[in-house]
């Protein structure tokens, strides 16, 4: 098992490696470049390049879900506002656009390989449970109206995946901003109880 310290740094040299320079040249040498260890050191804590790529889907995922565990006590709304700016961020949040680099990165080469499809899928579990979670406490707190928490989860997501892939992919960065908007004015809107107010540009999206 990888020391944690040990683990933290090369994930970290794994991070800047993907953003910097894509999943196609990522290679033990330019993440050992990026620490304070050998080449060799990556190959005494993983016994192939394909390891350290899957124990990296896994601690991206663990980002998440401490950001997640920051939002634990807010209200639901609240929640669901911050969960919006998370995911359709500002050109200018520079590790928001880090962080969905890598996973693009990464999902782009999840069809051709089983292991990192599987983490994926399993993160995308994840996801959904968290959205579904907020939206069903909103309808039992009576800060959201009554409605099916598992089509507006995937509907949310399938929204703010196509805006990052969208900004990534071709540059519009106020591509997110539009999704904002559209989603608040015709998603959300409908959804928050009478009297109850919807602040997304209020709310804290750090990861």
């Amino acid at each position: 098992m990888t020391e944690p310290s040990a683990r933290e740094e090369i994930m970290e040299a794994t991070y800047d490696a993907l953003c910097d320079r894509g999943y196609s040249e990522l290679t033990a040498r330019a993440i050992a470049d990026r620490t304070t260890k050998s080449k060799s050191h990556l190959f005494y804590h993983y016994d192939s390049l394909d390891d350290l790529v899957v124990d990296f889907i896994d601690y991206l995922l663990e980002r998440f879900d401490d950001w997640v565990e920051t939002t634990r006590e807010r209200p639901p709304v609240e929640r669901l506002t911050a969960f919006t700016d998370w995911f359709l961020y500002g050109p200018g949040d520079d590790e928001q656009v880090s962080f969905h680099t890598a996973m693009l990165e990464l999902r782009a080469q999840a069809p051709y390989n089983d292991r990192y499809r599987e983490r994926l899928r399993d993160g995308d579990r994840r996801l959904r449970a968290v959205v579904e979670e907020i939206l069903e406490a909103g309808i039992e707190s009576g800060q959201l109206r009554e409605h099916d928490p598992e089509r507006t989860a995937a509907l949310l997501i399938a929204a703010f995946d196509g805006a990052r892939v969208r900004q990534l992919t071709t540059g519009r960065d106020a591509y997110p901003a539009q999704v904002r908007e559209a989603v608040v004015a015709d998603l959300l809107a409908d959804l928050v109880a009478e009297g109850v107010s919807l602040d997304v540009e209020g709310s804290d999206g750090d990861a």
